[in-house]
């Protein structure tokens, strides 16, 4: 068998009663490190299961996912995702090539940043498409994101946006002479992501376009959810640029049209109070 086990968003006790019994009964655990991170390191699940983890890292879960699967029509594996695992990025890939061997399969579902978003006081069914935000280079800038973040709010739902991380990464240099070096981890934070919104907000105003998301825009910087150390705060576009809320993981909410009561939480974080009163931008129903 093989068993997806969604870990959860915080510690090593997140995961839940049947993910436990199903790692302690696997002859092989392997732990997907490149989609998110947890508050804590491997060793600390290492004692907590009382299992040897084995780290599967991007190039492993997609060019070498038979030597995960193997022998797992004889004896039971388990692959563990943070949070859920078919929360941010789906493993279907590895689920059908299962299949496809005829080995049976146990997905062990969790909390993902997908749910506990609405720990900030938003409604989970107020939010349409889920955008991912990445690090820009000098070379290439996307908005994409942009556009469907706007597409969401002139429908008056609001966006997560899952920010970027580089985990294992190479640089083009080391890439194109085939050398395995790889760059130290980075984590987009809160303000990054909302820099390169402000950015993209400046560019469409100089090619004549008065945007819909704008820098006093109410969004929700949330860090570490799930954590002991959780932090939101909310504010205006222009404030995420500029609080301050740790290590990572960082998410940020671009609102749109907010029910009174979601009005009402969302200033129990907030940076200003003075953002939430007078502001003929922010509409609510």
């Amino acid at each position: 068998m093989l068993y997806l086990v969604g870990l959860g968003l915080g510690d090593a006790k997140d995961i839940t009663v049947k993910g436990l019994e199903a790692v302690r009964r696997c002859r092989r655990v392997y732990l997907e490190a490149y989609t998110s991170v947890l508050t804590v390191g491997k060793e600390a699940l290492e004692e907590f299961y009382g299992r040897e983890l084995i780290l599967a890292d991007r190039e492993t879960v997609e060019h070498e996912a038979d030597s995960i699967l193997k022998e797992a029509d004889v004896c039971d594996v388990a692959f563990l995702v943070v949070g859920d695992p078919f929360g941010a990025t789906t493993h279907s890939d590895l689920v059908l090539r299962a299949v496809k061997l005829g080995i049976p399969y146990t997905v062990i579902h969790n909390a993902s940043i997908m749910n506990a978003v609405g720990c900030c006081g938003l409604q989970l069914y107020n939010f349409g498409e889920t955008v991912s935000i990445v690090f820009w280079t000098d070379t290439w800038k996307p908005e994409s994101f942009f556009d469907k973040i706007k597409k969401n709010r002139q429908n008056g739902m609001h966006t997560l946006c899952l920010l970027d991380i580089k985990v294992k990464e190479q640089s083009l240099e080391n890439l194109m002479k085939g050398r395995k070096i790889y760059e130290p981890p980075r984590y987009m934070s809160v303000n990054q992501a909302a820099e390169q919104l402000l950015a993209i907000i400046q560019n469409r105003r100089l090619q004549g376009e008065e945007p819909e998301i704008t820098e006093n825009t109410v969004c929700v910087g949330l860090a570490r959810v799930g954590a002991p150390d959780q932090k939101i705060a909310s504010g205006t576009l222009y404030q995420m640029s500029t609080v301050e809320l740790g290590g990572p993981l960082h998410s940020l909410i671009v609102t749109g049209t907010m029910h009174p009561l979601e009005l009402e939480m969302l200033k129990l974080f907030s940076v200003d109070s003075s953002s939430f009163e007078n502001n003929a931008f922010q509409r609510t129903t």
